[in-house]
């Protein structure tokens, strides 16, 4: 999803306006009875955000059409305020929420976890069937306590690495060569020589969150702040490879300041950044924000954290939810499974709203095989498609993701602004989690 904000920028936007729980939700169709009902007609309201609430509206015709006695509204209710109403909806017990939900992936495990009956069953309305049609790594995470599914996967954002293929040819780099980050710190100072660019950009003082690369590393070697089991693993060797590899970058004058708003993708546009690790969404975001660029950029997957690891991650996600307090459960239930599961219909919606889908069948479609003229004919889609068959691990993001994200910014600020120890800081980041949350760290 193309944001001018990253999603952790959105993400702590949300979480600091919703805090106090004690702003009043409105909208939507919900009764306010948390009890809800499986009413399977009538008119259901969606809830979504700009290109993806745009890209809904367009199969409201056939579904309505395939499935009279059922209206659909999506309304698009803007990100990042769709995390305050829905949040405060479902801490007042459903009142005010849609039929229909949007969830991130930042968001849906913290969901389940603090409102364990605010989101309908799916398992009972047959969602289970569908379990292994999605991108691998993605089912976990709908998962609730109750061992049901409460959410279908949509969007799936493989990683990958989109970089200039002039500096790297004019560098005399060799992309097929670099399937490691020490590969591509060694090259580095070859292509800052050639090319007058930094290989890319971080916000060093985290004046907004920009943990993205950090996380990107980390689940490149399937590791996050939290383990399945919701232990702590901000002081883990995967974490502090992570950061250590982002140490090396500064220390080696390859990684740009982008503090400031706007400054990375002016950066980008001046052609001051050689790479720019980014999810399948990028993919038209460049294309679009960077026209003049035209045939300069490919995409490869992402280059291990370690020599010889695994090159393959899924670093974000959205799902469509049934709120458990709609009236209207089973007519909420069949426009998802409508938008979800069918081919065709998913794909209508990723060539309107640019959202890449979650769902394995949807790629026989040939626009998955197409060259890009952005990407000098390359074939784009496909490096993401392809990275997916690696498969990933599932992220846990739990309900203290936020006090994860904090924390972790400011030890990667220590890291690269007072020169600071990168497992040491981590140790001292987790330890401070663990007083905040009550989780205990892994082993």
């Amino acid at each position: 999803m193309p944001h001018q904000l990253s999603r952790r920028q959105l993400l702590q936007l949300a979480t600091a306006s919703a805090a106090g729980l004690g702003l009043s939700a409105c909208g939507g169709s919900g009764s306010g009875d948390s009890a809800g009902a499986d009413g399977d007609s009538g008119r259901i309201t969606v809830w979504s955000w700009t290109t993806a609430a745009e890209a809904l509206r367009g199969i409201v015709p056939s579904f309505e059409r395939d499935n009279p006695g059922i209206e659909v509204d999506v309304r698009d209710v803007g990100n990042p305020a769709i995390w305050d109403k829905i949040t405060v909806g479902l801490a007042s017990s459903g009142k005010g929420l849609a039929d229909v939900l949007h969830v991130g992936v930042d968001y849906l495990p913290g969901y389940l976890e603090k409102f364990p009956d605010g989101l309908a069953n799916l398992s009972r309305l047959g969602a289970d069937r569908y379990k292994s049609d999605f991108a691998q790594g993605l089912w976990p995470t709908v998962i609730g306590k109750d061992k049901a599914a409460h959410a279908l996967p949509w969007e799936v954002n493989p990683l990958g690495l989109f970089y200039r293929q002039d500096y790297f040819e004019k560098a005399g780099v060799d992309p097929a060569a670099i399937s490691s980050w020490d590969d591509l710190i060694a090259a580095g100072p070859k292509i800052r020589a050639a090319t007058g660019a930094q290989l890319l950009g971080l916000d060093k003082p985290g004046t907004t969150p920009d943990m993205d690369f950090f996380q990107n590393l980390m689940q490149l070697q399937d590791a996050f702040y939290f383990n399945q089991e919701g232990k702590i693993t901000l002081a883990s060797q995967e974490a502090v490879q992570a950061l250590t590899i982002i140490k090396r970058l500064d220390d080696g004058g390859l990684l740009a300041d982008t503090a400031g708003q706007g400054t990375r993708k002016r950066l980008l546009g001046q052609g001051k950044l050689a790479t720019s690790p980014d999810a399948a969404w990028a993919v038209e975001y460049l294309a679009t924000k960077f026209p003049d660029q035209k045939g300069k950029w490919r995409v490869m997957q992402p280059p291990a954290a370690v020599p010889g690891g695994g090159r393959s991650a899924i670093v974000n996600s959205t799902y469509l939810a049934v709120a458990a307090s709609s009236k209207r459960r089973r007519a909420a239930w069949r426009f998802i499974e409508y938008a979800l599961t069918k081919p065709a219909e998913i794909n209508r919606m990723f060539t309107s709203g640019g959202v890449f889908p979650a769902l394995g069948a949807a790629y026989a479609d040939p626009r998955f095989s197409a060259p890009h003229p952005f990407y000098g004919g390359q074939k784009v889609l496909k490096t993401f498609v392809d990275t997916l068959s690696f498969g990933s691990e599932p992220t846990n993001f739990t309900g203290d993701y936020t006090r994860a994200l904090k924390l972790a910014s400011d030890a990667q600020s220590r890291v690269l602004l007072k020169d600071a120890d990168p497992a040491r800081a981590l140790r001292d980041a987790a330890e401070r989690l663990a007083q905040q949350t009550g989780r205990q760290q892994a082993a």
